[in-house]
C-alpha cells in the first residue's frame, strides 16, 4: 500500500506541477514567438510552479506521510536549489534574445526593465527577485548564521509564503502566458500550499525533521 501511494503522489505531482502548466499554457489564447522566447518562457513557467510545489513537500500535505521525511528533505532541498537559480537568472533570461535581433541592446532593455518604476509587476517581479536571493541564501548558508533550527525554520517559512505571494502576483500582472485559465490555477495551488505549510507552525505536534 505504501509503495502504492509513493507512486500515486509522485505522478500527482508531476501532472499537477509540470503537466497541467503546460496544458495551460500549450491552450493559451496568446501570440506564439520564437522558440528561444518561448523555451524561456517554459522553464521560467515550470521553476516557478516547482517552487509552488515546495510547499506541498511539508507535513501539512497528509500525503507526505507515506515518504521518509529525511528523502523529502533531501527533494526539497534539490529542487530549491536548482529552481530558485533558474528563477534568479530570470531577469537577464528576458534580454537575452535581444542578442539575436535588431533595434534596442540586451544591456539598455534590461536597464529599462529596472528602471520601469510605474510598473506595479516590475517593482513586484523586483521584491520577488530580493526575497528569492534571501531565501536561497539564508538556506545555503543555515548554519553559519548563529539560528536555532527552530528560529531558522520559521524565518525560512515566513520567507516563503511571501516570496510566492509576491511572485505570483508578479507572474499574473507581468506573464504573458498568464491568462484567466492559468492565473486562478497558479492561486489555487499557492493558497493551497501556503495553508499546508501554516498547519505545520499552528499544530503542536507537527514534530518537524530538521535539515541537516
Amino acid at each position: 500500500m505504501k509503495k502504492i501511494m509513493k507512486k500515486y503522489n509522485f505522478v500527482a505531482g508531476f501532472l499537477i506541477f509540470v503537466v497541467m502548466p503546460l496544458l495551460f499554457w500549450a491552450s493559451g489564447n496568446f501570440p506564439r514567438r520564437n522558440i528561444l522566447k518561448e523555451t524561456i518562457s517554459i522553464f521560467t513557467l515550470l521553476a516557478f510552479f516547482m517552487m509552488l510545489g515546495q510547499f506541498y513537500l511539508t507535513r501539512g500535505n497528509g500525503m507526505i506521510k507515506f515518504h521518509k521525511m529525511g528523502t523529502v528533505v533531501k527533494v526539497h532541498k534539490v529542487i530549491g536549489y536548482v529552481f530558485i537559480s533558474i528563477l534568479l537568472v530570470h531577469p537577464f533570461l528576458i534580454v537575452v534574445p535581444r542578442y539575436f535581433e535588431s533595434g534596442i541592446a540586451p544591456t539598455e532593455a534590461f536597464v529599462t526593465i529596472l528602471t520601469m518604476y510605474s510598473s506595479p509587476g516590475i517593482v513586484l517581479g523586483m521584491i520577488a527577485w530580493c526575497l528569492l536571493l534571501i531565501l536561497g541564501l539564508t538556506s545555503f548558508f543555515r548554519n553559519t548564521l548563529g539560528l536555532s533550527y527552530k528560529a531558522w525554520r520559521t524565518v525560512h517559512g515566513l520567507l516563503s509564503i511571501i516570496f510566492i505571494s509576491v511572485a505570483t502576483w508578479h507572474a499574473i500582472d507581468l506573464g504573458r502566458h498568464t491568462d484567466l485559465a492559468m492565473s486562478t490555477y497558479m492561486i489555487i495551488l499557492a493558497v493551497i500550499g501556503v495553508l499546508f505549510l501554516l498547519k505545520v507552525y499552528f499544530i503542536k505536534n507537527a514534530n518537524p525533521i530538521e535539515v541537516k
